[in-house]
This record gives C-alpha cells, sequence and structure tokens, in this order.
C-alpha cells in the first residue's frame, strides 16, 4: 500500500514562467548535509531561483504561505546557502528575536553538516539579536528581529521576512530600500495567515495583490482552505500541509484539535480570515467619531449615489455640514439595482438637496438621464482623479476627527472591514471590503457625499436692487 502524503503543490499560486533556475544547486548544498529537501520544497526553490535572459530573478519579491512544522523554514535555509556561496549580502530578519535566533542555528547547522568548518571556511558573530555569517570566499547574511528603523542605511541583496504575518507598514518602509542599490535584488517572505490579533498587513496586501495579477516579478504560493471547515476533515489536513506523512503525522494533528476551531482553521488549514484583519480602519477609531445626538446640523444635503462595481447593488448616502463645523454622515439605503431607481429619485424629490454625485458605470448615466427627467438639479459624475481625492479627503477627516456619525451597524461593519485598493498608477486609492457578504458601495456613496459636502462653498443669497 502505498504511504499517504500531503499535497505537494501549493493549493492557490501565482508563479511568472521561466526556463532556467538555481534550484538544482541549492539542492544539492542543502543534501551535502544529509539532510533530503521534500518535493514541495523543490518546487518552491525552483521559482525563487527562477532566472531570465538577463540573468535576474524572474521573482524579486516572492512570498509563500504554509502551516506551521511542515518545514517551510528549510526552503529559506537553502535559499540562503546558495546565496552565500553565490557571495550575496543577506539580510533575515523576523518578527522575535527568538525566531531569528533560530533561523542563524538552522543555517549554521546545514553548513556545518556540509562539511564547512569555522574558521576555515567561515567566521561568525552570535550575539544575541544580531547574528551573522560570512563565508570567507563568499557571501554574508545578518539575522535581526525587526523594528521601524532596523537596516536603514544598510545594503543587501537578498531580504528574507520571516513571520511575516507580523510584518507591518513601518518595517517595510524601513527595510524595502535596503536592497535597492544591489544590481539584483529579491525579497522573500515566508509566514502563516494572519490570526485575528497579528499586527502584520503586508503580507496579505501581497497575497490578494500576487494572486490578482496586480504586481509584476512578484510570485505567491500557499497551502490553505478557501473557508473556515470540519476540524476533523482528515483529507483537509493532507491537502494543506505538505509534509503530513513525511514528518507530520495524522496523530500529531489529530492532538492539536481543540475547542478554538478557528485558530485550528488558519494554523493548521492555512484559512485566510476576511473578518477584522486589521481593517484599515479599525472598530475604535471608527467609535470614537460616533455621537450619541443628532448634532446641530446647518445647510443643505450632499447626496453620494454608488453603483456597485459588479452592477448589483446600488447604495446611498448623505452628508450635511454641522454648526460645529464639522461633517454629519449617514447611509440611507442600498438596493438591488433590479428595484431601480424609483427610491432614489422619490429621495431626492423630497430632501433638501445641494448637490448630487453619483459614481459606478454599471448605472450612472442612466440615473443621471432620471433625474434629468424629474426636473431635478443636474449630478455631478466624478472623474477618476477626483474619485481618488474623495478617499484622501475621508482618510484626512478620519485623522482630524471632523467626520460624525450615528453608529448605523451597516456602515460600520462595512467601514471597519475595510482594506485599501490601489487606483491609477500614482498612488491612488480606494477601498475594498474584507467580507464578501459586505457590499463597499456603502462605504463609498458615504465617501462621496462627505466629499461633496468638504467641497462645496456655502451657498450665497441673491440680493436684488432696484
Amino acid at each position: 500500500m502505498t504511504k499517504r502524503i500531503g499535497k505537494q503543490t501549493p493549493t492557490k499560486s501565482k508563479i511568472l514562467p521561466f526556463t532556467e533556475t538555481l534550484a538544482y544547486e541549492a539542492i544539492e548544498l542543502y543534501q551535502e548535509s544529509k539532510r533530503e529537501a521534500y518535493e514541495w520544497q523543490k518546487n518552491l526553490l525552483n521559482a525563487i531561483l527562477a532566472f531570465n535572459d538577463e540573468n535576474l530573478w524572474v521573482h524579486m519579491k516572492f512570498g509563500f504561505s504554509v502551516p506551521r512544522q511542515n518545514g517551510k523554514n528549510e526552503v529559506v535555509a537553502m535559499r540562503e546557502f546558495k546565496g552565500l556561496k553565490k557571495g550575496e549580502k543577506i539580510l533575515h530578519t523576523a518578527h522575535r528575536t527568538t525566531t531569528s535566533g533560530t533561523a542563524f542555528n538552522r543555517l549554521l547547522s546545514i553548513m556545518e553538516d556540509s562539511g564547512l568548518e569555522e574558521g576555515e571556511h567561515y567566521t561568525k558573530i552570535k550575539a544575541i539579536g544580531r547574528e551573522s555569517i560570512i563565508l570567507i570566499d563568499g557571501g554574508k547574511i545578518d539575522f535581526r528581529t525587526r523594528t521601524s528603523t532596523g537596516g536603514l542605511g544598510e545594503s543587501f541583496d537578498l531580504l528574507v521576512i520571516d513571520e511575516a504575518q507580523e510584518y507591518t507598514d513601518d518595517q517595510e518602509s524601513a527595510l524595502k530600500y535596503t536592497i535597492a542599490a544591489s544590481p539584483n535584488p529579491q525579497t522573500v517572505l515566508i509566514g502563516t495567515p494572519p490570526t485575528p490579533i497579528s499586527s502584520g498587513t503586508v503580507f496579505t496586501r501581497l497575497r490578494n495583490s500576487a494572486l490578482e495579477g496586480a504586481l509584476e516579478d512578484t510570485g505567491w504560493a500557499e497551502w490553505s482552505v478557501e473557508e473556515q471547515s470540519d476540524v476533523r476533515d482528515v483529507d483537509l489536513w493532507y491537502q494543506t500541509n505538505p509534509s503530513l506523512g513525511i514528518r507530520l503525522t495524522e496523530r500529531t494533528i489529530r492532538s492539536e484539535v481543540g475547542d478554538d476551531e478557528i485558530d485550528f482553521n488558519v494554523q493548521r488549514l492555512g484559512l485566510w480570515i476576511k473578518y477584522n484583519q486589521k481593517s484599515v480602519i479599525s472598530p475604535n477609531e471608527w467609535e470614537e467619531l460616533k455621537v450619541d445626538r443628532l448634532p446641530k446640523l446647518q445647510g443643505k444635503l450632499f447626496v453620494g449615489i454608488k453603483y456597485g462595481h459588479d452592477g448589483t447593488n446600488v447604495a446611498l448616502s448623505i452628508a450635511v455640514k454641522t454648526k460645529d463645523g464639522d461633517i454629519f454622515v449617514e447611509s440611507i439605503d442600498c438596493q438591488s439595482v433590479r428595484q431601480g431607481n424609483v427610491w432614489i429619485i422619490a429621495f431626492l424629490k423630497q430632501a433638501d438637496v445641494q448637490e448630487v454625485i453619483i459614481d459606478g458605470a454599471s448605472g450612472q448615466s442612466i440615473l443621471a438621464n432620471e433625474i434629468k427627467d424629474a426636473g431635478l438639479k443636474k449630478p455631478l459624475l466624478p472623474t477618476v482623479r477626483e474619485i481618488i481625492v474623495a478617499n484622501s479627503t475621508f482618510e484626512q477627516g478620519l485623522f482630524q476627527q471632523n467626520i460624525k456619525h450615528k453608529g448605523q451597524p451597516s456602515l460600520s461593519q462595512v467601514i471597519t472591514n475595510c482594506d485599501k485598493r490601489n487606483i491609477g498608477t500614482s498612488g491612488g486609492f480606494g477601498y475594498r471590503s474584507q467580507i464578501e457578504e459586505n457590499d463597499i458601495s456603502l462605504m463609498d456613496s458615504m465617501i462621496l457625499a462627505h466629499w461633496s459636502c468638504h467641497e462645496a462653498k456655502p451657498v450665497k443669497k441673491q440680493k436684488i436692487s432696484y
């Protein structure tokens, strides 16, 4: 009977085409230490060490996620050993000092078991949190614990982000330029899916963008389930743990099953949760802007209307200035486009509206014509540039805390479970929902109304002279 082992190819991946790789050399070096590389590790190395006709890495950035204790760190150690032999300067960073120290000891053990001797082939520095290995006739690797300033002023060829689920934007800003001067730089990010308390956002953003094909020169691989699943489904264990049956056993995994099924799904089945996973707007940030009583309002309403990207729903929100100089926002409704625009026209007829702004190619021109036929004021149809400005203006309003709301559950649910998405090529951004069931058009319509209200000049009363 053939021994059952875990799935050796990723459940999801984005690997760029290549014809040549240094993986065979890296694997040969590793196996000189009397260790054996698994098939799935070889598959990852093939992609990570692939190079093009110009002898440049095919993947300047490569991220991969594998459930715990499968041996993902061995893949990185093979890449680093080959890098040292190749003469590269390498920086291996981790969230915890113990993790970076373990990575140092792992690589050192592989080198020593393959016949390299200290003094003759390499030198080392073993200071907690600042370990280093230097090959006499090769490269150098530093092991560091990440900070928001670590690595500044230093230059490397390979940047390894261990425990990438904890990799923050501040840390990325400090580290990404350390490889900018290299003629052939590469960044490798490894980790597990973030838990609800993980501090990092970079790993999730990289995953989403890579799988969507939105990043050039970037690869991704993962072993995961699509949704929260039965923790006792043995078939799923084999699907998401490539080393099950090799270095992991069913008995070991069975002993991990407990009351916290979400944690098991994340840590052992590789689930990428989609709710409250470090939303770019936290519940606390939004709660701080909540008012218990409706503030004193002044002026007319500004209406934002957004047709969803998939053409399913249309949302309407309003914004109005307060006497304290803030902007009060509220969502009116989000309905299926199949219901037509009658409810929108009815609202606009009975409300005291100064301006209407409509976005969404699937319905804005139709609604604009219906507004005209109803004898109402012509709406504004924003450009992409204006949409970018609207989102930036909303973000500034959050920071400056001059936005007020009454804590509508539907609007709060969308806003506190959202992520940023790129718009255009000049750093513009919009928002997207982290929960499939939430319709981001509700938030988008509110942002349009807020921007319209923010930009509006006071209406001057007309003076008539005789």
